[in-house]
């Protein structure tokens, strides 16, 4: 006899129908899903199951009639659910972490009781969803994201020489600063102990190993930027001054699916260029960025914005307003930067090229 599982008890004690509204939460790591079921204004109950899409998806079934919306938090299990339910024909949503509602105080927190606010959450329209990345889309960001994983690994191993040098009273060869060949031989070719000479080759043969893969990741970046999908847009991107196919492919890659934004304001969030505003009666406080997003496209904007001032009059009539206002070149490049991000992202929605501002 087959066994009759308490979700199959639960659903034939409690027969749903299109009359009522379901929302379930969802809080999923590696190795189990916490789920969280508010029907009809009140929990109706929560449990844990192992995180199997095909546990989730029979789970649902059983309620498709009543169900309103499955939601869960963006997390390093990606996005392969979310597209198993979508693909199911189900209503999902995700969000990301640091836009879902926190209390003031502190409070009691574990995976049953995120799944229980999830679903309330969505219920009471209190969640916002982020643009769920199609499969080629996450792909080709994966490649990017790579290519940035490995210039930090790179820049740590640089530091570590340059440590190294330091705490062991050791002149810096000449050209160290950029990098150039002739300060790496004239690391390889220091009079050292044995000892330190053995610790600085290891350094050196993995900055020489780093280097090789970011070599071996080029060619695939730029078949990314030459391939169909891409190729319009890094041509229309690459038209604005100041940006390189770097940064066109970068910003392409992150902000896939443009038109998904309503207005600039959410684009100078996503990319971290929004400052923090507190405002209360008549008084208003501008603090610093809020950060979100990818600090490397946001590393890559401000240098664009450096480059654009440099070559495009325009830019300069920008960042010299900008910094009569502010005083601080720093925050007048990261004004430019911000207004180049929304230039960049209204190019993507209108396909038109650059325009300079008569």
């Amino acid at each position: 006899m087959a066994k009759v599982s308490k979700m199959s008890t639960w659903c034939k004690m409690n027969p749903l129908t299109d009359r009522d509204a379901l929302y379930v939460g969802l809080d999923v790591h590696k190795k189990s899903i916490h789920a969280a079921w508010w029907l009809n204004g009140q929990l109706a109950r929560t449990w844990v199951m192992p995180a199997r899409v095909s546990k989730v998806l029979t789970m649902l079934e059983k309620v498709r009639v009543a169900l309103k919306h499955v939601v869960y938090e963006a997390g390093p299990t990606g996005f392969g659910l979310a597209r198993a339910l979508q693909g199911a024909g189900l209503p999902v949503g995700v969000v990301a972490p640091g836009q879902t509602p926190r209390p003031a105080a502190a409070d009691n927190k574990s995976d049953r009781l995120d799944s229980r606010k999830l679903a309330e959450y969505a219920a009471k329209g209190m969640l916002k969803f982020i643009g769920l990345p199609t499969e080629q889309e996450e792909a080709d960001r994966q490649v990017l994201r790579t290519r940035d994983q490995l210039s930090s690994k790179r820049r740590r191993v640089q530091q570590q020489i340059k440590s190294f040098l330091l705490q062991h009273g050791l002149e810096e060869p000449a050209g160290l600063c950029r990098w150039s060949r002739e300060a790496i031989a004239g690391l390889k070719a220091m009079t050292l102990g044995p000892e330190l000479r053995g610790c600085l080759d290891l350094l050196l043969e993995e900055l020489e190993h780093l280097t090789i893969l970011q070599g071996k990741l080029k060619p695939a970046l730029d078949r990314l930027a030459k391939s169909d999908r891409h190729q319009a847009a890094v041509a229309i991107l690459t038209s604005h001054p100041g940006v390189g196919p770097v940064t066109a492919l970068a910003f392409r890659m992150e902000l896939y699916q443009p038109k998904r934004f309503d207005h600039s304001a959410q684009v100078a969030k996503l990319v971290g260029l929004a400052p923090r505003v507190r405002q209360s009666g008549d008084k208003r406080w501008e603090g610093p960025l809020l950060k979100m997003g990818r600090p490397e496209l946001r590393r890559l904007l401000v240098e664009a914005a450096w480059a654009w001032v440099r070559s495009d009059p325009g830019g300069r009539t920008i960042y010299g307003r900008l910094l009569a206002n502010t005083g601080r070149a720093q925050k007048a490049i990261v004004g430019v930067a911000r207004r180049l991000a929304i230039h960049l992202w209204r190019m993507l929605v209108t396909g038109e090229l650059y325009r300079p501002a008569t």
